[in-house]
């Protein structure tokens, strides 16, 4: 059986248990303040600028002539006279072959338009004699006009020897090569001493010529209407080359001018090719170099501009959180133009104070705690995000 000891043991348990749960029943709940904590955020103001419009692309570097130096004979050639890597002038000499044949049925032919010459000249002054004498029927007509047939075929048979001397002067010419194009020559395939066949397709070597110098690109077909308007203005739009990405991050290679525009869209890409042609005078744009473009297509004057980061994206519009004293409201916006290094947008005033991070855990009428935060600078511009 429980001693009294026990049951007074027992009795304080239980009523120490009541005690407890009273208290947890009746204990004061912490009252939550009536304005959270505040968010800590960092801010920008609007500013109003000029900003470029550009738009851009990816493009090869097409040289404008690229000849393949080729024989138009067959023959041995006999002297390079240009090395791998030089630049010639259109009309240099480049190579020569053996022309000795060609020379020897140029002088064979020139012998004979000679003897035909002094025997044309001997039945001139016989057809001359016979129509004389035959005033008086000195010489039958049979032998005047047999006379006459002789000096036409001496004439005809002249004429074929000009046509000889002036198709083997051809071939001699032949034996000449001449670079076609001012421009840089490739590496060479043949040496001297080697036998060429106009039907070989291995030329000698190429000629490319470096300036001018062309890039092609392809962009969106709904650029079309802009590429006209640039391409038709006084002076056509500015196309810029980079290596690597186009804008301030990039290597600038070169400045050139829209030059073409194909005549047709592509049926399977939905793009159109475009052609711009730069002044290359230290070679730094090379044939067949992938390069970024850029070209300029409008300017927006007094634009308002914030960072990229500035602006939200609702669920069908887009907005900003601008700052009240030291709570945000909402403003909805319109993106006019936006890259990686600015927005310009309307819908806000110039001097405007809006947040520029930590818009995750902000709500209309959300207070705020403005973060210093140092000088932005400008990030390298990529190809730019139409809204």
């Amino acid at each position: 059986m429980p001693t009294k000891t026990n049951k007074m043991l027992l009795g304080t348990l239980v009523v120490a248990l009541i005690a407890g749960t009273l208290w947890w029943a009746t204990r004061p709940t912490p009252v939550k303040s009536a304005s959270a904590a505040p968010v800590p955020v960092r801010v920008v103001q609007v500013v109003s600028q000029d900003v470029p419009r550009y738009v851009t692309g990816i493009g090869a570097v097409l040289s404008l002539h690229s000849v393949m130096i080729r024989p138009q004979i067959d023959g041995i050639l006999t002297q390079l006279l240009v090395k791998e890597g030089q630049t010639v002038k259109a009309g240099e000499l480049l190579a020569t072959l053996d022309d000795r044949s060609i020379k020897a049925s140029l002088n064979q032919a020139n012998a004979q338009l000679a003897q035909n010459q002094a025997q044309l000249k001997v039945a001139n002054i016989d057809l001359k004699r016979y129509q004389l004498l035959s005033v008086d029927n000195g010489v039958s007509r049979q032998t005047l006009d047999q006379q006459q047939a002789l000096v036409n075929e001496l004439k005809a048979t002249a004429q074929g020897f000009q046509a000889a001397i002036a198709a083997a002067q051809v071939q001699l010419s032949y034996t000449q090569i001449h670079s076609p194009v001012t421009g840089r020559v490739g590496i060479r395939s043949v040496d001297p001493g080697n036998f060429l066949r106009v039907s070989d397709t291995q030329g000698l070597f190429s000629v490319t010529q470096l300036d001018p110098i062309a890039v092609e690109f392809s962009l969106p077909q709904q650029w079309l209407p802009t590429l006209h308007t640039l391409l038709d203005a006084p002076q056509p739009a500015l196309v810029k080359a980079f290596l690597g990405n186009a804008g301030p991050g990039g290597t600038p290679l070169g400045q050139g001018r829209l030059s073409l525009i194909d005549n047709q869209v592509s049926a399977t890409t939905g793009t159109i090719k475009v052609k711009a042609q730069f002044d290359n005078p230290s070679h730094t744009l090379w044939p067949g170099q992938l390069v970024n473009i850029e070209i300029q297509t409008g300017l927006e004057k007094n634009a308002l501009v914030v960072p990229p980061q500035v602006v939200q994206r609702g669920l069908d519009n887009y907005f900003v959180y601008r700052t009240v004293g030291d709570k945000v409201e909402t403003v909805p916006v319109q993106v006019v133009y936006q890259d990686t290094a600015r927005s310009v947008i309307s819908g806000v005033k110039v001097g405007d104070t809006l947040v520029s991070d930590g818009q995750s855990r902000l709500k209309p009428g959300s207070h705020i705690t403005v973060l210093s935060e140092p000088a932005l600078t400008e990030p390298p511009r990529n190809p730019p995000v139409q809204p």
